[in-house]
């Protein structure tokens, strides 16, 4: 008796929601997708709080199927996939699917939500089959290419999602989109890299800055792959180079190339080309780089005096240390205070986080191309800061 009190209620309910809805909406013009889904989601949040879910699903399974009853199935399917529930989500748009009386039109928004079921089920193969059905409709085509690439991202299939984003290029000029597509082509460059396909590598590279010209990665495996042939100059120089595509990205940019003239070049060399990076872009790796420079070429009283002078004005943490560091070895001794305050300096440069996205704040001590927690690509940057950059 409780269950079918609690149907009876829940009929009425909707019924008495779907007729107010109706009389507001007498007057407007029919469209062919449902627009006023996130409406009908709050006139249902009430029945979704307040009924048990078997009560609702009765209630699905009786609820005839036409135009103006669609958004009601819709809404209950996406309330049961947010809930986790995706068994029932799925029931619900696989029978609605079904149904003979559903308008034809409303088959490819039905069935983009059936996939969506299956993308949150784990089911990747109904998903991606579901998917590249819908590529070719206009109005879920591009909806359904972006879903694929996302799910290729998270299959590590590169190549698949490099087909998906450059046909979704052909119908939509996007920098975000472009963005995507030079990131994947890199993740294919990478994997020629590891392979020592060099050839291989250099023409993704290339083709990933014809995509787009600020892609930061791009820049630094090409400097990677001019390491391995030798090229050890131009290795650095292209490392440099990331100033000109993304600034915030600098700090990752000097430790590479620092490396490759400590290893290969010369670093006194650097001491004018560093000093105009810096005074374009201050930052705590520049400075500890063209400090580095300047006891090359000046001595190490140099260094103190540009490290001191510069970090009154632009206090850091890891120059501080720098700065104690070298005094220390001018006066020919290590004080205990002084060593007390690098080992001090040291656990707190140790244990803060390194990068932090600028999307959705996820902060780690590895640079991750692609967001772990956001997806986005190139939002996991250098953090700034006095204790940071």
């Amino acid at each position: 008796m409780d269950m079918l009190f609690q149907w009876l209620l829940l009929t009425a309910a909707v019924a008495a929601g779907w007729f107010v809805g109706r009389y507001f909406r007498a007057e407007r013009s029919s469209v062919r997708d449902i627009s006023d889904e996130s409406s009908v989601r709050e006139r249902l949040q009430f029945l979704f709080t307040n009924y048990s879910d078997q009560a609702v699903e009765n209630f699905v399974q009786s609820l005839a199927v036409n135009r103006e009853t669609v958004g009601l199935h819709l809404s209950i399917g996406a309330h049961f996939r947010n809930k986790g529930e995706t068994d029932r989500a799925i029931l619900i748009h696989q029978n609605l699917l079904a149904r003979p009386e559903l308008p034809g039109h409303f088959s490819p928004q039905v069935t983009f939500e059936l996939a969506r079921d299956y993308l949150a089920a784990g089911l990747l193969d109904r998903a991606e089959a579901l998917f590249h059905q819908l590529m070719d409709d206009r109005g879920y085509g591009e909806r359904a290419a972006a879903e694929l690439i996302e799910l290729y991202q998270q299959e590590k299939e590169w190549g698949k999602a490099a087909q998906v984003a450059r046909t979704l290029m052909k119908s939509r000029l996007d920098p975000q989109l472009a963005r995507q597509l030079a990131y994947i082509t890199c993740e294919l460059a990478d994997d020629c890299l590891h392979r020592d396909d060099r050839w291989g590598t250099q023409k993704l590279v290339r083709e990933a800055l014809s995509i787009d010209a600020n892609c930061v990665r791009a820049s630094f495996i090409l400097s990677t792959l001019q390491a391995r042939q030798g090229n050890y100059r131009e290795a650095a120089n292209q490392c440099l180079k990331v100033f000109d595509q993304n600034p915030e990205f600098g700090p990752e940019a000097v430790d590479r190339f620092m490396k490759l003239e400590r290893s290969h070049g010369d670093v006194g060399r650097n001491a004018k080309k560093l000093r105009k990076l810096y005074e374009q872009h201050p930052g705590t790796s520049l400075l500890l780089a063209l400090a580095e420079a300047v006891e090359h070429v000046s001595g190490r009283q140099a260094a103190i005096e540009l490290l001191r002078n510069e970090l009154e004005t632009r206090p850091s943490v890891g120059g501080l240390l720098r700065l104690v560091e070298l005094s220390g070895y001018e006066r020919g001794l290590a004080t205990g205070e002084g060593r007390l305050v690098s080992r001090i300096g040291q656990l707190i440069l140790t244990n803060r986080p390194v990068y932090r996205c600028v999307s959705c704040g996820f902060s780690g001590q590895q640079l991750h191309w692609l967001c772990p927690s956001c997806k986005e690509w190139e939002t996991v940057r250098p953090i700034q800061g006095v204790e940071a950059e």
